[in-house]
């Protein structure tokens, strides 16, 4: 298994694009069955899949926005999403996760993906990136 967080993820995705060696094996990261290129790969992936869903009150991707908690590669190549939402009663909290659901499990060599809803802790703006800040104009 694969378990990354947002940030740990963008590094990763950053070290595939730029081509840079990743951080020494052992260090951090759980073993996996899949090949280490295939795991960036499919990690980068996932990224922007995620990066092509939007909270429909902000004019923000909820990766961006910080609403993505830790995203998990098994062998098996299911992928579990581990997300909350801006507010508990938030209109789309029904939806939003089949979104992310169908967003993730079209990504190449995905094998499926679930989506589990948590509130704690709570989202608040702290968690935006600083490309989100500047999208809506708070930096």
């Amino acid at each position: 298994m694969n378990d990354w967080t947002t940030e740990a993820a963008e590094m990763e995705a950053k070290q595939a694009s730029e081509g840079d060696a990743p951080a020494a094996e052992g260090a951090g990261e759980p073993e996996s069955a899949i090949p280490k290129d295939e795991l960036e790969r499919m990690s980068a992936d996932i990224i922007a899949a995620l990066k092509t869903v939007y909270d429909p009150e902000i004019p923000v991707d909820i990766y961006e926005l910080g609403l993505i908690y830790r995203v998990e590669i098994e062998d098996d190549r299911m992928v579990k999403v581990l997300m909350t939402l801006t507010a508990p009663g938030c209109p789309v909290a029904g939806e939003m996760p089949v979104w992310v659901e169908n967003a993730v499990s079209a990504v190449p060599g995905v094998s499926g993906a679930k989506v589990e809803l948590t509130f704690d802790p709570p989202w608040d703006m702290t968690r935006m990136s600083e490309e989100a800040q500047m999208m809506l104009g708070m930096v």
